[in-house]
C-alpha cells in the first residue's frame, strides 16, 4: 500500500518522523520492511527504533515496533487544543455560509469538527461524513439526518478512510463540502500525510457543488507530502488569517472567496 511517504531518506531525523507516521498508518512497523523502504541497513533501523522507544514515541516488539498505548489519542486531543480559539471562530464563520435544509459533506479533522459544532443551531441538514466524532455529535439531534461512510476506521482520530470510503461519497451530489488540510504551501497546494485520506478528500470535493476549505494560519508553516488539490479548486477558504500574499492573489484570480475571522472587518 502506498502511504504517500518518501523512501530513501538518509537524514535520521527525517527518517524518524517518517517511521512514526508509518506506525500511525499501519499500527506496526518491522525492521526488515523499514530497511528496505529507506535503503539502509537493518542495524541502522534497529538503532532508529531504539532511539524512538527511548523517547517513548514507539514501543519495541519482536521484529519491529508499535505505537505505545494511547499515544495516538493523546496526540489527537493535543491537536484539538492547538489554535483552539481560531478553530472555533473558523467553524462559526464556515457554518454561517451554510443555509438550513442543505446537504453537505464533512471531512475529518479538528477544524471540520469545529464546523460541525457550529452547525448545531441549524435545521434540516443532511450530513454525510467519514468522521465518527462528527457523526456522534450530530446524530442525537432529530433535525439532522446523518449518514456515515463505511471503510477502515483509523484508531487515532475516528476517521473512516480507504477506497471503500472514497467510493461511498461518489454516490452523492451535495450542496457543500467542508474539508481541511494538514498543510498549505505558497503555491496554493492543499497537502496531507495519508494517501488514503487524500483519496477520500478528493472524492468529497468531486461530488459537492461548493467546497469550503477550513484551515488556520498555522497550516502555512507546516508541510506534508501528499497533494489533495489546489486552492483554485475550492469555492471558499475560511481561515483566521492568510499570511501568504501569493495565496491571497491566487484566491483573487480564481474567484475563491477568502473569509478571515481576524480580518479588519471581523468577518
Amino acid at each position: 500500500m502506498n502511504s504517500g511517504l518518501p523512501s530513501m531518506i538518509s537524514d535520521s531525523s527525517d527518517r524518524h518522523r517518517a517511521i512514526i507516521e508509518l506506525a500511525r498508518q499501519q499500527n506496526r512497523v518491522t525492521v526488515d520492511a523499514l530497511a528496505s523502504r529507506f535503503g539502509v541497513s537493518v542495524q541502522t533501523i534497529r538503532k532508529d527504533l531504539n532511539q524512538l522507544c527511548e523517547q517513548r514515541q514507539l514501543s519495541r516488539v519482536h521484529g519491529g515496533a508499535t505505537l505505545p498505548s494511547g499515544v495516538e489519542n493523546l496526540e489527537y486531543e493535543a491537536r484539538r487544543r492547538i489554535a483552539a480559539e481560531a478553530k472555533h471562530a473558523i467553524g462559526r464563520a464556515a457554518a454561517a455560509i451554510i443555509p438550513n435544509d442543505a446537504s453537505l459533506f464533512i471531512n475529518i479533522g479538528t477544524t471540520t469538527e469545529a464546523v460541525s459544532q457550529a452547525l448545531l443551531d441549524h435545521t434540516g441538514l443532511l450530513v454525510v461524513t467519514n468522521n465518527i466524532n462528527v457523526a456522534n455529535r450530530m446524530r442525537v439531534y432529530p433535525r439532522f439526518e446523518v449518514v456515515i461512510a463505511g471503510g477502515v476506521v483509523r484508531p487515532s482520530d475516528g476517521a473512516v478512510v480507504g477506497e471503500a470510503a472514497a467510493g461511498f461519497f461518489s454516490q452523492f451530489k451535495v450542496d457543500y463540502a467542508i474539508i481541511g488540510a494538514s498543510a498549505l504551501d505558497e503555491g496554493g497546494a492543499l497537502l496531507d500525510f495519508d494517501y488514503r485520506e487524500v483519496k477520500v478528500a478528493q472524492a468529497i470535493m468531486a461530488n459537492a457543488r461548493h467546497v469550503i476549505l477550513v484551515a488556520d494560519q498555522g497550516k502555512f508553516s507546516r508541510t506534508a507530502p501528499v497533494r489533495i488539490a489546489r486552492i483554485d479548486q475550492i469555492g471558499t477558504f475560511v481561515t483566521d488569517f492568510c499570511p501568504v500574499d501569493s495565496v491571497r492573489a491566487l484566491c483573487s484570480e480564481a474567484g475563491v472567496a477568502l473569509v478571515e475571522t481576524d480580518g479588519p472587518d471581523g468577518s
